[in-house]
C-alpha cells in the first residue's frame, strides 16, 4: 500500500453529475462528506466534492454550493460531458464518481479507494454482489438488460466484472488519463470499463447497495435507448466480433457455393440432399464474398486505429499478423485478383466469339470472374485505407 501520510494536497475527489437534483443533491453531498471523513480517519486522505452541473433549473447549484461542494457549470449536455468536466476540475489522486439521486451511498466508495491504494487502477461497484433494494431497479433492467450487457462485456473483453453499469466507481487519476475518454452520453460509463479492459488496467470490484431513486420523478436514463447505446459502443470497440467474425462466416458460405457450382458446370442444379443449388445462388455467393472482403478490410482498419489511438494494446500475435499487412502486398493481391478475373472473363468471351456468338452458358464462371475483379479492386483500395489508418505508413504494424 502506498503511504499517504502528511498529505497537504487533495487526495480524493468525489464527482457527481447533476441535472435538476434539488431534492437529493444535499443528502448526497452529506454522504460524500461522511466518506471523506472516514478516509481521513482511516487513511489520512483529504478530499473534495465536485458537482458537475449540466444546466439545472431548480436551484441545484446553490444547494450544492451552500453544502460545501465545488460547482462546475457544464454547458454541453450529457452524462459523460458532465463527468469529464468534473474530472477536469478535480485535484485528487483518486477519483470517485456517483449519481446525485441518493441511489448510492458514497460511504460505500471507501473500500474502493482502499482497492486503488492496494494497486487497482479502477474499482467498480457491484450491485449484484451487494444489495438491490425493492423498487431500486426495474425488473427488465435487473434480470435482462444489465445481466445481458455484463455477460457480453465478459465475452467480448474477457473481464470478470459482474456489474458493468454500476453508477458508483473509483479510478486513479493516472488511470483516467490513460483512458482518454471521449463519450458525452450515458455510454461514457461503458467506455471507461471497456478501455480499461483493453489497456489491461487492474480492475477490482466491491459490493454496493442500490437504493430507490429519491428525486420523485422519472430518471434521465432511458433503458432501451441507453442500453442500445451501451451495446453499440461495446461492438465499436470489438472490431474482431463486429467485422471479422461475420466476414469469416460470409466468406466460407460464398466459397462453398462457388466451389459446388464451378465444380459441376454441366449440372443445371447441384443437389445436396434435398437442397438444390443452381445458377441464381452464384449471385448470392458473389455478394457474400464481396461483403466479406469489405467488412474484413473495415475491421482491420478499425483494429489499426485502435492501436494507433492507444486504447488497445497490440499483442504479439496481432503484431505478427499485421506484419504481413503492407500497402505493397495489398496492391499485389488486388492485382492478382483483378488479373485472374479479367483472364477468366476473357477466356469465356473468347469461347463465345469462337462459337460465332452462339449460346453462352457460362453464367457461373462469369459471375465468379467479375467477383474476383471486384474483390481485387477492394483489396487495392483497402490497402490504401489501412495505410491511412496506420498514420500514412506503408507497413501497417509500425504503430508504436
Amino acid at each position: 500500500m502506498k503511504d499517504f501520510g502528511n498529505i497537504n494536497s487533495v487526495s480524493v475527489s468525489i464527482v457527481m453529475p447533476c441535472l435538476n437534483e434539488a431534492a437529493t443533491i444535499g443528502p448526497c453531498i452529506k454522504m460524500a462528506k461522511e466518506a471523506i471523513q472516514i478516509l481521513k480517519t482511516e487513511y489520512n486522505l483529504t478530499g473534495e466534492i465536485i458537482v458537475a452541473d449540466n444546466g439545472s433549473e431548480d436551484g441545484s447549484q446553490k444547494i450544492a454550493s451552500d453544502a460545501g461542494a465545488m460547482v462546475v457549470s457544464v454547458s454541453e449536455r450529457g452524462y459523460g460531458a458532465a463527468l469529464k468536466a468534473g474530472f477536469s476540475a478535480a485535484n485528487g489522486q483518486y477519483l470517485i464518481m456517483g449519481d446525485s439521486d441518493c441511489s448510492y451511498n458514497f460511504v460505500e466508495a471507501v473500500p474502493m479507494i482502499k482497492k486503488l491504494m492496494d494497486g487497482a487502477d479502477l474499482c467498480m461497484g457491484s450491485r449484484f454482489q451487494g444489495e438491490i433494494k425493492p423498487g431500486a431497479m426495474p425488473w427488465k433492467n435487473r434480470y435482462i438488460g444489465n445481466p445481458a450487457l455484463s455477460t457480453m462485456l465478459r465475452l467480448l473483453f474477457k473481464t470478470k466484472i459482474s456489474d458493468s453499469h454500476c453508477g458508483i466507481r473509483a479510478i486513479t487519476a493516472d488511470g483516467l488519463e490513460k483512458l482518454r475518454l471521449t463519450s458525452d452520453g450515458m455510454e461514457f460509463a461503458s467506455e471507461m470499463v471497456l478501455k480499461s479492459a483493453l489497456l489491461k488496467l487492474e480492475i477490482a470490484e466491491v459490493p454496493v447497495t442500490l437504493s430507490p431513486d429519491e428525486r420523485g420523478r422519472p430518471p434521465h436514463l432511458n433503458p432501451v435507448r441507453d442500453g442500445l447505446r451501451h451495446l453499440f459502443y461495446m461492438l465499436m470497440l470489438s472490431p474482431m466480433w463486429l467485422f471479422v467474425a461475420p466476414s469469416a462466416i460470409l466468406a466460407g458460405f460464398g466459397l462453398f457455393i462457388f466451389t459446388v457450382l464451378v465444380a459441376n458446370p454441366d449440372s443445371e442444379m447441384v443437389r445436396i440432399g434435398n437442397f438444390g443449388i443452381g445458377d441464381h445462388w452464384a449471385v448470392v455467393a458473389s455478394s457474400a464474398l464481396i461483403i466479406a472482403t469489405q467488412t474484413t478490410i473495415l475491421g482491420l482498419a478499425a483494429m489499426v486505429l485502435s492501436y494507433r489511438d492507444g486504447y488497445r494494446i497490440m499483442t504479439p500475435t496481432a503484431r505478427k499478423l499485421l506484419s504481413f499487412s503492407t500497402l505493397g502486398k495489398w496492391l499485389a493481391v488486388g492485382a492478382i485478383g483483378i488479373g485472374a478475373g479479367l483472364t477468366w472473363a476473357t477466356i469465356i468471351a473468347t469461347g463465345w466469339v469462337g462459337s460465332d456468338f452462339g449460346t453462352l452458358n457460362q453464367i457461373r464462371g462469369l459471375i465468379a470472374a467479375f467477383s474476383l475483379i471486384v474483390i481485387g479492386i477492394q483489396a487495392c483500395f483497402g490497402g490504401f485505407l489501412l495505410s491511412v489508418s496506420a498514420g500514412n505508413r506503408l507497413r501497417h504494424s509500425n504503430l508504436t
